[in-house]
This record gives structure tokens, C-alpha cells and sequence, in this order.
């Protein structure tokens, strides 16, 4: 047992801080004003560095040349040493300030106005135990809420819980308890509701791990928290805020910022295991789901290939394999589903049994994790039998999983990768990987083999199609995952438990950095859902980033859309609302890739100053303008919605005003789909959308409240390309400034993409009083009373009395604009 428990020595670097004690010794790194690195050991020398989760770093690292072009060396702020008084040690980043205590040996962290943010726990912060894992106590108080963790199941607030970090195959797992999952993100949000102040700590440790948030107690140490790892150093990083916003922003200026996903990704992806599990022809039959989806007026543009196309003579599946009988002509399936305006994305995974046509290929190349002494390609279970692994961390892993990529999938015409079964469950811990030359065990690097093999389905994808937009998906996956993959939560089981607990872990995702995820729709595993439980889970899921509805149902039935007929309507009318609203989704997938923000947001994340949002699990924010509170429940004919303080709300559909800080009781039908706009909200939309693939976005509608003055970046590029990446992108900033006479919407665009929009129509809320007059670009615009004129018109407006709306229509100008609502009253009495 080593514990820290006296400073022994400090010398300053300039760039960095030697810190030495009686147990650990560390380095600390003044990254920016909003970060700062703690890096210990218990060994004698520090490893050296190789962190594949940052981009941004302030040191050498063995992944530099891999990750070139993604990754930022900045320099660290200057350290300059005070001792504010004695036994205190102090270096500041002009934001936030580490102390450093001499006796006992802690770290304290305060912000400008001298509030302690973070503490180590006194006499007890770093200590080794005698089975060699490092843990590290921090202090805390008595108005700490925790959130993040990456995917875990229950609640969003994580307070009193312990969870285990570690990626395992989890089927039928339950939302509400099962833990751990399939991926591991060691970071959370610690917010001090007493003081309304947000920091975060990332512990970059991809060994197996555990957060204790107050569930173990000890007298003699009041309350606190700890991470222990089962293997490596601490390595920790102090997240600045002071709101959770700014810490989810900043973490992802560490850790990277969520991928420029296609424009179609975020439509419905098909999947089932079914399909692909057929005698033969399972090519038309896939062909066929699309068929029928158009039928039933279903959108639909991907579909999610289950490893059946694989599986060879003996049922087994072979990555890179396609069974001919299933699919007698791959690239003629790919290219009869794009016709249809639907994409492929076949299933792949990194397991390799051992019966499988290339093994001595990889093996030959080394391209697989190695046996602890090296001697020979590692071997453990897997689905269908032992196999071997591929080793992502090495060069010869990537380039012979890239290759046959190309050969058996790229040159077949696909261009999106789904990744699945990338857990990496290899027992002995001490298998070797490559690890870029520094041959690091296995036990240190598992989550990070899911992650690096998304990043090499992008590097191929890019070096077979350089114009490409690479779309990938992950099961598994480490913190940064987000910057190469959207993800999904594994085959989750068919319940209402995990519909509704589904949310949380979805929530807390995106504010562990992942903005783009979802949950298999209608659950992956049991029985078929429930026709109540099926559209309840379908109204949930369309407001999930990655939507997809995908099961592997144990009652020999297939979940799709229209197994209900008599519901069939009920899932058309919230798939066709997912396309209505898909321009917002796509402005905020770019605001995720530029700032960090989650796209789906649970309340406190908008609402931090309300202490009613503090424990809200299951209604959430989709950008900061819509409120969604779907039913979770069965049989339920009302649900209760809490309307967050400090804005007014519009129920879209009572139209009902509503004032916040309440709790309302909405009546609720098998139809209902529970909404509210946020006043001061901008929300585009394109009426009519129903393929991301083969139509153009050429129409859009504006709802718009203007009771507070607002702003929102209004995305578009061609959805496809990486051209945006050199300019080719249009952001239009839109903001909305009310006045005591009226309201203007002025439209700044950035960016030399040329819109595809020809006609705006505008669909302003009017809560007290129809507008006199609109203008567009210094024109009037006509006003119609009859609204079969207006429907009729290329230009013009009217007043919808119903929904108190006034709707605008007119040709998209090109350059910046203003649109222009007057509401002062006309007197039509006085003389």
C-alpha cells in the first residue's frame, strides 16, 4: 500500500510541474485557462505517453503520427509558483487556480472569486493499493449532483451510485440496472447546486475501473468520491465551466467534437436480423421492406446489414465474407437499394474465428492482439467459437482490416461501416497489443481497440473516396469515439422498463461528449414489443440523433413499422415528423461538431439555475427550442410536464400558452407526441420531407417565437462531400429581435455553399395581437385574407387565427436579408 500523504518536492519546468510525494509522484500541465492535467504514477519513471482519446495535447505522443491532422499541440500556460500562504502552493491559469498542500499532501482547485471547485480528500488523495490499482478520493458536500459516465443505466444524476467501467457484450440488459455496458467514458459533471457551479474530471484510463459517488462511507473521512483503476496510472484533467454547457464544451476541446455525419444519417435506418438470416434471397427481401415502407408512406433512407450476409457453410459469420446464396450480387444490391434512395451499411466485426479464410493472412501480418509472451495470435471466445483479435493499435492491424474494407465492401459501392461486437472481452488482461511500437497489454487498452477501429473505417473510406463523407457506427467505444461514430446502446431488451430508462442513458451520453446516439427502437431482444409499447417507443425514438428500429425478436416475429396494422398510421405520422424536422437535426449536428452541444439535452443542461430540472431523467430539450415529454408509460391517459422556470412555453398541441416553473397535466391519446417551444425559438423545418437521399431540401419553414430576442445557425451543405470541410457550407445566423411595435428576422450567412432553398415560408407566433404588415428584404409583402389564395400564392402572407400564426412566404433571396413583422394595432374607427 502507497498512499500521498506529504509533498516531498516541487520543481517547476516552465512548461510543466514536477510533483513529488511520499507515495505517487506527478506531472501537471496548464493546458488552457479551462483545463488543467494531473498525471501521477506509483512506478518509478512515467510510461511514456500514448493517449488516442485527445486532440489536444502539450507534449510528445507515440500517436502523433496517427493521429496528425486531428490533433492540436498547444503550448501550456507558463506555470508561475506562489505561496499564498504557508504549507500552499499555487499556480494559476488565469481562470482557475491549483493549490498544492504540503501537509497533508492535496490538490485544490478555485476559481477567480476563490470558490473551491475540486478537492482531493486530505491525507488520503492518491493511493496504491497492494494489488497495485491506483485510487484516487476527492471531497465532496452536501449538494453534489453528478452526470455523464458515458452509458450507464437509471437515473440521469448518478449521486450514491457505484459503476463499474468496462465494455462487455451486454444482451437484453436492463435500463434501469444493468451495468457495466458496452462503452467506457471516464467522465462526469460535478454540479454544486448550493454555489450553481459545473466542473468536470476526465480520468484517461482505458484499464477496467469503478466510480464510487458516494455510496461507500467511512466516519473518519465524511463524504467523498473515488475513481480506482484496475490497472495504469491516474491521469487526470480538471474541466473548467462555470455551466454545464462550458464543461461539455471544453471536454470535447480535449477530446474532440462529435462527426459531420452524412445528411441522411439522420434519417430511419431499417435493420432486423431477420432479413439476413434467410435461406436465400435475403437481397429482396431487404428490397421488398423498402417497397413496403413506401407504401405505407414510411420515410426510410439506410439500412443497418445484420452479419448474416456473412455467415458461411458452417452458419457461422466471417467478416469480409458475403454468402452468394443470400446475396448473389453484392454491388448490384447496393446499387438497387440507392436507387430506392437507401443506403447499406453492412455489420463488421473485429473478431476473427479461427476457422476463418484469412486467419494466416492477419496472422502473418501480425496484425492480431498477441499472447502475453508474445509467441503467437491471442485466442479467446467469441461469438461462434475461439477467435482472434485484431489489434487496432497496430499499423499492420489497420492496413490488413482496411484492405479487405476495400476489397469486400468499398469496391461493392457501400460507404457507411456499422461496427459491432467490438467489446474486446479477452480474459487474460496481459495479451500484448502493438500500441504503436510501446506494447501495451490488452487489460490497459480495450476500449480504445472499438474506438481505433472507427477512426480506420474513416481512414479507409476517405483514402477509397476521397470526396466521401464517412458514416460509421459503434457499439463499444472509449471517450473521443464521438469524433469518428455515431453510437447505439446495444441490444437492449423489450420492455417498457427500457424505453423509458433508454432516455437517461442516452441524456447522459451527450453530455459525456456524444452527441450523436440512440437505442434500438422496439428493442432488440424478447418478445415483439406490445402494439402500445411499439408506437410509444417509435413517438420516443424519432427525437433520438441515430434513429433505427432493430430487433433479433425470440417469438420468430420481425419488429417492423407496419406489424400492427391497425397502429401503422401512428409510426407513419412520428417517422414523417423525424423528416419534417430533419434541417434542425442537421443545424444541430453542426452546432455538435463545432461546440460539443448534445442534440438531445436533458433539462439541466438548459436550465441550470432551475432546481426542478436538477434529478428530470425522462423529458428533454432537442436543441435548446424544443421540449419533448414523451408517455413512458403504459396504459397512461395523462402525464404530468414539468415546464422549466425562466421561459414561457407553447404547447404545440393544445396551443395553449403556458407560463414556466409549473407542472401541467396533459391529456394524452395513443397519437399524442407531448411538444413545447420554448419562447424566444427558432426551429426549422421542410414540411413534405421523406428522403434525405433523392430529394432536395428546397423548401423550408421557419417557426418562429419571438418573445425574446434569439439567434440560431441555420446549417446546409450538400450532406454528402467533405467539401464543407474547405468552405463549401452555408451557416445562416438568424436572429429574431422583438420590439414593442414588431419584430425583426435578420439572416447573415457565412460560407460559399449556394443554398438549395428556393422558397422560405416563415410561421411566426403572434400571442397578442396579428401583424399590420411584412416585409422581406426592404419589400411589402402582399397580405391574403383567404387562405386558398395564400396556399396558391409564390408570395405573400397571412394570419392563421386558430394557431395565432402569421405565415410568410417568399423566394429565399440570396445574401443577408431582414424579414420584418409590424404589429401595432390599425385604428379602423377614429376619423
Amino acid at each position: 500500500m502507497k498512499i500521498s500523504t506529504l509533498l516531498t518536492g516541487l520543481e517547476n519546468h516552465g512548461d510543466h510541474l514536477d510533483v513529488t510525494t511520499n507515495g505517487a509522484k506527478f506531472q501537471v500541465y496548464l493546458i488552457d485557462e479551462n483545463i488543467i492535467r494531473i498525471r501521477s504514477t506509483f512506478k518509478d519513471e512515467f510510461p511514456e505517453e500514448l493517449n488516442y482519446a485527445l486532440v489536444k495535447t502539450a507534449w510528445a505522443d507515440a500517436s502523433d503520427e496517427l493521429m496528425a491532422g486531428e490533433r492540436t499541440r498547444v503550448e501550456p500556460i507558463a506555470i508561475e509558483l506562489t505561496e499564498p500562504e504557508p504549507g500552499v502552493h499555487a499556480a494559476s491559469t488565469g481562470k482557475y487556480t491549483l493549490r498544492i498542500h504540503t501537509d497533508p499532501f492535496a490538490f485544490e482547485i478555485v476559481d477567480e472569486d476563490g470558490n473551491v471547485l475540486h478537492s482531493d480528500l486530505p491525507g488520503r488523495s492518491f493511493m496504491e493499493d497492494s494489488l497495485g490499482r491506483p485510487t484516487h478520493y476527492v471531497k465532496m458536500g452536501d449538494h453534489n449532483y453528478f452526470y455523464g459516465f458515458g452509458e450507464k443505466s437509471g437515473e440521469l444524476n448518478k449521486i450514491r451510485r457505484r459503476m463499474r467501467m468496462h465494455n462487455t457484450d451486454s444482451l437484453g440488459w436492463d435500463a434501469s440496472k444493468s451495468d457495466p455496458l458496452y462503452k467506457m467514458i471516464p467522465f462526469y459533471i460535478n454540479f454544486d447546486s448550493e454555489r450553481k457551479l459545473t466542473h468536470g474530471l476526465f480520468y484517461n484510463n482505458s484499464a477496467d475501473s469503478v466510480f464510487d459517488m458516494d455510496c461507500e462511507h467511512s466516519n473518519y473521512w465524511l463524504r467523498y468520491s473515488y475513481f480506482q483503476a484496475e490497472a495504469g496510472d491516474i491521469d487526470l484533467y480538471f474541466i473548467g465551466g462555470p455551466t454545464i454547457k462550458d464543461v461539455v464544451e471544453h471536454y470535447t476541446d480535449l477530446t474532440g467534437k462529435t462527426a459531420m455525419m452524412p445528411l441522411s444519417s439522420l434519417g430511419y435506418m431499417g435493420s432486423t436480423m431477420f432479413y439476413t438470416e434467410l435461406d436465400k434471397d435475403c437481397d429482396k427481401a431487404i428490397e421488398d421492406f423498402v417497397d413496403t415502407c413506401a407504401k405505407y408512406g414510411i420515410p426510410v433512407d439506410g439500412f443497418f446489414l445484420s452479419s448474416g450476409y456473412t455467415s458461411g457453410e458452417d452458419g457461422k459469420r466471417y467478416v469480409y465474407n458475403w454468402n452468394y446464396d443470400r446475396f448473389p450480387s453484392p454491388s448490384g444490391f447496393v446499387e438497387a437499394l440507392e436507387e430506392k434512395g437507401v443506403q447499406v451499411s453492412p455489420n463488421i466485426k473485429p473478431g476473427m474465428l479461427n476457422t476463418h479464410y484469412l486467419t494466416d493472412e492477419f496472422e502473418q501480418a501480425r496484425a492480431y492482439v498477441r499472447t502475453a509472451d508474445d509467441s503467437a495470435s491471442q485466442v479467446d471466445r467469441y461469438w461462434g467459437g475461439p477467435a482472434h483479435f485484431v489489434d487496432f493499435t497496430s499499423p499492420a492491424g489497420r492496413a490488413k482490416w482496411s484492405e479487405h474494407m476495400t476489397k469486400q465492401l468499398l469496391d461493392n459501392g457501400i460507404r457507411w461501416i456499422w461496427n459491432d461486437n467490438n467489446e474486446y472481452e479477452i480474459a487474460d488482461n496481459d495479451a500484448i497489443t502493438e500500441a504503436e511500437g510501446l506494447k501495451r497489454p490488452i487489460g490497459e487498452m480495450k476500449p480504445l481497440m472499438s474506438t481505433l477501429m472507427a477512426k480506420t473505417a474513416h481512414t479507409a473510406i476517405e483514402a477509397f473516396d476521397a470526396d466521401v463523407r464517412p458514416y460509421v457506427t459503434n457499439r463499444a467505444g472509449y471517450a473521443g469515439i464521438q469524433r469518428y461514430a455515431q453510437t447505439w446502446c446495444g441490444d437492449n431488451g423489450t420492455t417498457w422498463t427500457n424505453l423509458k430508462y433508454n432516455v437517461p442513458t442516452i441524456l447522459g451520453m451527450g453530455l459525456s461528449g456524444v452527441a450523436n446516439q440512440g437505442a434500438d427502437i422496439g428493442g432488440f431482444d424478447g418478445h415483439a414489443p406490445e402494439p402500445e409499447l411499439f408506437v410509444r417507443w417509435v413517438q420516443n425514438g424519432v427525437f433520438q440523433p441515430r434513429f433505427s428500429i432493430h430487433s433479433c425478436n425470440t417469438d420468430n416475429t420481425v419488429t417492423e413499422p407496419w406489424m400492427y396494422p391497425e397502429y401503422t398510421h401512428y409510426i407513419a405520422d412520428a417517422i414523417r415528423l423525424r423528416y419534417q424536422l430533419a434541417p434542425y437535426y442537421y443545424s444541430l449536428l453542426h452546432e455538435a461538431s463545432v461546440t460539443g452541444a448534445p442534440i438531445m439535452r436533458p433539462l439541466v443542461y438548459e436550465f441550470q439555475d432551475d432546481p426542478n430540472t436538477w434529478n428530470e431523467s425522462f423529458e428533454f430539450m432537442i436543441g435548446s427550442s424544443l421540449l419533448v415529454a414523451n408517455v413512458l408509460d403504459k396504459g397512461a391517459e395523462s402525464i404530468d410536464v414539468y415546464l422549466p422556470a425562466g421561459t414561457d412555453w407553447y404547447d404545440f398541441e393544445s396551443r395553449q400558452w403556458l407560463a414556466g416553473g409549473q407542472t401541467i397535466t396533459v391529456p394524452v391519446t395513443l397519437a399524442s407526441i407531448p411538444m413545447f417551444l420554448r419562447a424566444g425559438s427558432i426551429v426549422p423545418q421542410c414540411p413534405g420531407l421523406t428522403n434525405l437521399h433523392n430529394q432536395t431540401i428546397d423548401h423550408l419553414t421557419l417557426l418562429v417565437e419571438p418573445g425574446e430576442k434569439t439567434e440560431f445557425g441555420l446549417y446546409e451543405d450538400d450532406g454528402v462531400t467533405r467539401a464543407y470541410e474547405h468552405g463549401d457550407y452555408l451557416n445562416t445566423a438568424v436572429t429574431v429581435t422583438p420590439s414593442a411595435d414588431g419584430v425583426d428576422i435578420d439572416f447573415a450567412r457565412e460560407g460559399a455553399f449556394e443554398t438549395r432553398v428556393k422558397t422560405m415560408e416563415l410561421e411566426v407566433l403572434c400571442r397578442r395581437i396579428a401583424p399590420l404588415s411584412a416585409e422581406v428584404a426592404g419589400r411589402t409583402i402582399p397580405r391574403f385574407l383567404n387562405y386558398d389564395k395564400f396556399l396558391a400564392a409564390d408570395e405573400g402572407w397571412f394570419f392563421d387565427g386558430q394557431t395565432r400564426k402569421a405565415l410568410v412566404r417568399y423566394a429565399n433571396p440570396s445574401g443577408d436579408y431582414r424579414a420584418s413583422l409590424v404589429f401595432k394595432a390599425k385604428d379602423l374607427v377614429s376619423i
